[in-house]
Order: C-alpha cells, then structure tokens, then sequence
C-alpha cells in the first residue's frame, strides 16, 4: 500500500466513528441518566448497605479474633507456667533428698570423728599404761637385781 491508500483508510475509519455517534439534546441525557440512576441506584444502596454491614461484621470477627488469640496466647503461658512449677516442685524434692542426705553424711562424720577421738584416747591410755607397765618391770628389775655386798674393812684379804 502507498501512502494515498493508507489516508483513504484512516478517513473511512473516523466517518465510521462519527457515524455511529448520534446527536442528542441535553434533556434527553438528563433523563436517560436519570432513568439509569432511578433503576439502579436501589439497588446499589441496598449493596451498599450490604457492604457496610459486611465491613462491620469483619471488623467485629477481627476482634473476636484477636481475643480468642488472646486467650490462646494466655492459655499457653499457663502451660508454660505449670511447666515451670512442675520443674521447680522436682529441683525443690531433689534439694530436700540433698539435704538430708547432707544431714546424714554430717552425723556419719561427727560419729566418725567421736569414734576416732575414743580410739585415739584408748591408744594414748593403753601406750600410757604400756610405758607405766614398762616403768615399774624396769623398777623391778632394779630391785631384784643383786647387789653387790660392800665390803668391810675388817676382813683380812
């Protein structure tokens, strides 16, 4: 195609546009729109109204919602709380058996020690008595031993 066809074409195209429109006086769009808005305009504010109420209802869920999410939230750090007294109730037993356990092993020691005083005491007397025994052997030895007559000077030698 050469440019002259080309402008024929576009020409034909805008007449059938122009064709197509109709010239209509002002009343007659006034009425015909007020027409349109009367058949419809119920309609679209009962939607609207409709609409509205939806949006409330929305809004009323969202906070129903929130709350139960709320208690959700509330209902686990109970949980985690009974959790905790569970866990505290178990160190608390463990730090009563630590305890007397503890109080046990302090009797078994003060014993131990009272015992180990006695034993200490009786071997002290028994070494004590043992040197004493010693002591007076030695003393009775002394005595028993012979001793030597002292000589006089009256006997010729």
């Amino acid at each position: 195609m050469d440019r002259q066809e080309e402008e024929e074409d576009e020409e034909e195209t805008v007449c059938g546009v122009m064709e197509d429109i109709v010239c209509v006086d002002e009343q007659t769009v006034q009425r015909l729109t007020d027409g349109f808005l009367s058949h419809y305009l119920p309609e679209l504010s009962s939607s609207k109204r409709a609409l509205q109420e939806l949006t409330q209802n929305q809004v009323i869920l969202l906070d129903t919602l929130d709350q139960e999410v709320a208690k959700f939230r509330e209902c686990n750090a109970t949980i985690d709380l009974n959790a905790l007294f569970t866990e505290a109730k178990v160190y608390h037993s463990k730090l009563v058996n630590i305890r007397k356990e503890m109080i046990v092993l302090h009797d078994k020691t003060t014993k131990l020690k009272k015992r180990a005083l006695k034993l200490q005491q009786h071997k002290q007397k028994e070494d004590l008595e043992r040197e004493q025994q010693r002591e007076r052997e030695r003393e009775r030895e002394r005595h028993l031993i012979a001793k030597p007559a002292k000589r006089s000077d009256a006997e010729p030698h």
